[in-house]
């Protein structure tokens, strides 16, 4: 767990209002390209251009309204942590399949659009049944299974990241020197803010240094408000706007998905707990859990309704979390305020999107790696014995594995080639599995043995055999042991 120092604010914290705004603008900054990317994604490819500014702004709209009800919780729906949600990549290959799908029966925009969101709907409810036996599936969400899914997922956005840094996919200056300077201003001015022990300097630190970046790339004519796409005044939600259909070949795909992604979310609320310096075991630890799967799987539905992609929690807030030191589920509210705002006008959204990438690039390589490495502090605290070590070992093996080399999954069926192209779900089945077949190594208990009249312990690592064995002070044991004597 990190230590009480590590946190400005906890849990149940309320920062005043200037540390909130600051702490949430930077949760949002560090979210907003991954909340709107798989949009942008599903509407250039399937060719529904004409909508994809009206999909951006509900996909924003609903990431505030999901990111309130887990933060807020009611009754037994929402974590009670600082989760952002948002919409997922782990669902756009299929849900691509199912858009191709209708486009090859002459489908067009509307018929697309009424499909996947029909289908998405229905799928949602998969998520919410799974998370009501998530309390009798302890033995699959062990901490070795989400450390290693937690440190993968860290590790396979490095990509990302790094690519971002470059000047992003299919740039034509991908890693020109002005984009990797852009990026190293960026890494550098956080590196650098976080180095004294200003409150206020190592809560801004990313959205000073995102300023920073954005400003020196319009300086260097990097940032264009020329080329800011048209956009209504104001998008209102409307459910369904495009209607509501159902295919069975669309939904079996992504119901599957639906299946897995459980696991990563399930990963994700693991981090933030223990950033958050919550428990990660036991029954407090097991009912966020269900109720924070709970919540996603009804985000996701609500998502639908509202025409965006299903929701998932982030794990990129986790990294602003542990750069801020602000785990206060109240900053959470102005997050989810800021969001829908985003929603509504979306004008604010498009300035947004004229950030180049390698200023955002050079934030989000800090917060995917501070994931990973939240990861392997969740494997390290599990014990990185003979057992855990080949877990983790295979796990990370493949799950990378496949992100290097997906070539390796070009003979499987199309059905499970959707399923196991992420490297995340790879070696998420990769660890679950593992630790079900692996059994658990016995560890031998300390034998101490009490000497009445020194009042001291001696500590037996095996049974006793000499007599040379050195004594420890009695007090200094009990403390060991978490006695008071």
């Amino acid at each position: 767990m990190p230590a009480p120092s590590d946190l400005i604010y906890g849990l149940e914290d309320r920062p005043h209002f200037t540390a909130a705004i600051f702490a949430a603008l930077q949760h949002v900054l560090a979210s907003f390209v991954g909340i709107i990317t798989p949009t942008l994604i599903v509407g250039s490819v399937l060719g529904l251009d004409s909508e994809v500014p009206y999909l951006i702004s509900m996909a924003l709209f609903v990431s505030g309204l999901g990111t309130f009800v887990q933060a807020k919780r009611f009754g037994p729906i929402g974590s009670g942590l600082l989760c952002l949600q948002g919409t997922s990549f782990s669902f756009l290959s299929v849900i691509l399949s199912a858009g191709f799908l209708v486009k090859s029966r002459g489908g067009g925009t509307d018929e697309i659009l009424s499909t996947i969101f029909g289908v998405c709907f229905c799928a949602a409810f998969v998520e919410v049944a799974l998370s009501q036996f998530i309390g009798k599936l302890r033995k699959l969400i062990t901490p070795v299974v989400t450390g290693t899914i937690i440190t993968l997922m860290g590790l396979s956005l490095l990509k990302v990241a790094m690519t971002d840094m470059a000047g992003g996919f299919g740039a034509s200056d991908l890693g020109s020197a002005s984009n990797m300077g852009l990026a190293g201003l960026v890494l550098i001015t956080i590196v650098v803010l976080n180095r004294f022990n200003i409150p206020l300097l190592r809560l801004s630190a990313i959205i000073i240094a995102l300023t920073l970046g954005f400003a020196v790339a319009w300086f260097m004519g990097r940032v264009d408000f020329a080329q800011m796409p048209h956009v209504p005044l104001m998008s209102l939600p409307v459910p369904f706007k495009y209607g509501f259909s159902f295919d069975l070949l669309a939904f079996i795909p992504i119901a599957v998905i639906f299946l897995v992604s459980p696991l990563e979310a399930a990963g994700d609320l693991t981090a933030n707990s223990m950033i958050s310096r919550q428990p990660v075991s036991g029954p407090v630890y097991i009912r966020r859990i269900k109720s924070g799967l709970l919540a996603d799987g009804l985000n996701s539905a609500l998502a639908a309704t509202f025409n965006s992609l299903p929701m998932v929690t982030f794990a990129q807030n986790n990294g602003v979390i542990q750069l801020t030191g602000v785990a206060s589920r109240y900053v959470a509210f102005f997050i989810a305020g800021i969001l829908v705002l985003l929603g509504l006008f979306p004008i604010i959204g498009a300035v947004l999107q004229l950030m180049p990438k390698p200023v955002l690039g050079g934030a989000t390589l800090i917060m995917f790696g501070t994931v990973a490495v939240a990861g392997i502090k969740i494997l390290s605290e599990a014990g990185l014995h003979r057992r855990n070590m080949l877990i983790v070992a295979i796990s990370l093996g493949m799950g990378l594995g496949v992100a290097a080399v997906p070539e390796v999954l070009r003979e499987l069926p199309k059905a499970l080639h959707n399923i196991f192209e992420s490297p995340i779900t790879v070696g998420a089945f990769c660890a679950i599995i593992l630790n079900i077949f692996l059994p658990e190594e016995y560890q031998e208990p300390e034998l101490t043995e009490f000497d009445p009249e020194a009042a001291t312990f001696t500590v037996l690592q095996d049974p006793p055999t000499s007599p040379e064995a050195e004594p420890l002070p009695a007090r200094e044991v009990a403390h060991l042991n978490g006695q008071d004597i």
